[in-house]
């Protein structure tokens, strides 16, 4: 069985367990730095260019009804995108990190294994419908949304699980899953009307522009509830790195463990593209870049590190797609696969020399 493991299993002294200690601390101080750094920088630069003063006295007026436009400019446009970038950046690496865990396969993640596509399909039928009616779509009915897509593309790559015994035929068959529900997607908006294709295709191409306080309270009680949830269910997914008959050995009821992680690793990737779309490379590589960090596979130190780099990770690909070609914005789906793929080509490589 492949694990992932950087690290031998040794019970080493005092010393060696505070080399461990150590350098998690060091990793995750290194990680909280950078996010600081990536915070100025997102809060500063943009569109409308903010020197570090005028950021310091635009935040000092926030809560004085200045009609400043620094202080608009950061209260209403970028402080609550910045909170959306960092909350679902974090959900998908940690999606991402259940997924791989649970089907034991270094190359599994929400968008390869077509479950980001699953969920596109579904919002963008809601989508349409909802504006062929005259309706407006809650941000908790595309969660919702999101989540029913979710489910259907996971129990579709279940299926093709039960078939293959090959990780490669399993990355394969979640692929041409991913296909399938795109070609869908693609069906539905060439029939759509104008109007409902506008909102579409700018969601449908992966940005995190447009969201609101309304919208992060929504995302933060979700992606909070199910990174808890994740955080807590621990020791039972270390067992389970080392074997599902070690894990029923230790007493971990398999059965409830695997739909604990098929239903959190869903709802993570699902109020992502929810709110986001489907956005790219997020949830295979930043794994992958926290365990060669911090040098182990714990998930009591992957889960905080893949959030805590995830948000970095998002934090520094929405810079790029916000101001590399401004006023034009990217998609966040072309700078995060520009980062991300090549750590995946890494991984395949090294897993081939191995």
């Amino acid at each position: 069985m492949y694990h992932f493991l950087h690290e031998k299993n040794k019970t080493g002294g005092p010393g060696s367990l505070r080399g461990r200690r150590g350098r998690y601390a060091a990793a995750f101080v290194f990680l909280a730095v950078l996010l600081v750094v990536l915070v100025a920088a997102n809060i500063c630069i943009g569109t409308v260019s903010m020197p570090f003063h005028d950021l310091v006295r635009a935040i000092g007026s926030l809560g004085s009804g200045s009609n400043d436009l620094g202080a608009a400019v950061i209260w209403k446009i970028r402080l609550p995108r910045l909170v959306a970038v960092m909350l679902l950046g974090g959900a998908l690496s940690v999606s991402g990190f259940l997924l791989q865990t649970f089907f034991n396969n270094p190359i599994a993640g929400p968008y390869v294994l077509g479950i980001s596509s699953g969920a596109k399909m579904v919002v963008a039928a809601v989508m349409i419908l909802t504006a062929a009616e005259g309706l407006i779509l809650m941000p908790a009915a595309m969660i919702i949304a999101a989540f029913a897509g979710s489910m259907i593309a996971m129990l579709c790559v279940l299926g093709v699980s039960k078939k293959v015994s090959s990780s490669a035929m399993l990355i394969v068959g979640g692929v041409m899953i991913g296909y399938i529900c795109s070609a869908v997607t693609d069906l539905m908006v060439t029939f759509a009307d104008d109007a409902s294709i506008v909102d579409l295709r700018s969601w449908s191409l992966g940005s995190f522009s447009g969201m609101s306080w309304e919208s992060d309270r929504i995302i933060a009680i979700t992606v909070i509830a199910a990174f808890a949830a994740a955080f807590l269910m621990s020791k039972p997914i270390s067992a389970y790195q080392m074997g599902e008959g070690y894990a029923r050995s230790v007493g971990v009821n398999i059965r409830r463990f695997r739909f604990g992680l098929v239903l959190l690793s869903s709802l993570l990737s699902a109020v992502v593209t929810a709110f986001a779309g489907p956005v790219s490379f997020v949830g295979v590589a930043v794994p992958h870049l926290v365990r060669s960090l911090f040098r182990t596979s714990r998930p009591l130190v992957m889960i905080p590190g893949c959030f805590l780099c995830g948000a970095d990770f998002c934090l520094l690909c929405d810079l790029i797609a916000r101001t590399a070609f401004s006023p034009v914005e990217l998609s966040i789906s072309s700078v995060t696969a520009i980062f991300g793929a090549p750590v995946v080509i890494w991984v395949m490589i090294r897993r081939r020399r191995r």
